[in-house]
């Protein structure tokens, strides 16, 4: 699999670079997680970096390679493209209506 060096800015990374493994698209993934341990073991703290265009070409105007911005809150929410594909608003399954008796 192909990677790229990407630098990672803000957060306790900033300043670095590492290697991210590129997807089909050739592109690194739109959110990149890390885990970090908690010094007396409890459950680990993850910091969220989102992916932005590291700058654009001048004639061409195509992105000329990618960085990690930290998000201290958290990676946005995705948005849903098609309106059928959204959750319902009542996540409660239970039909609405009179109960059925069961004893008979």
């Amino acid at each position: 699999m192909k990677s790229e060096d990407t630098p990672f800015e803000g957060g306790p990374m900033d300043g670095r670079v590492l290697p991210v493994l590129l997807g089909i698209t050739g592109h690194p993934p739109k959110t990149y997680r890390i885990p970090v341990p908690a010094p007396d073991g409890g459950p680990p703290t993850v910091l969220v970096y989102v992916r932005t265009p590291r700058g654009r070409g001048g004639r061409t105007g195509l992105t000329r390679g990618w960085k990690y911005v930290y998000a201290p809150e958290g990676a946005p929410p995705s948005r849903l493209k098609w309106p059928w594909s959204r959750p319902a608003a009542d996540p409660d399954a239970t039909p609405k209506g009179k109960p059925d008796d069961a004893d008979g």
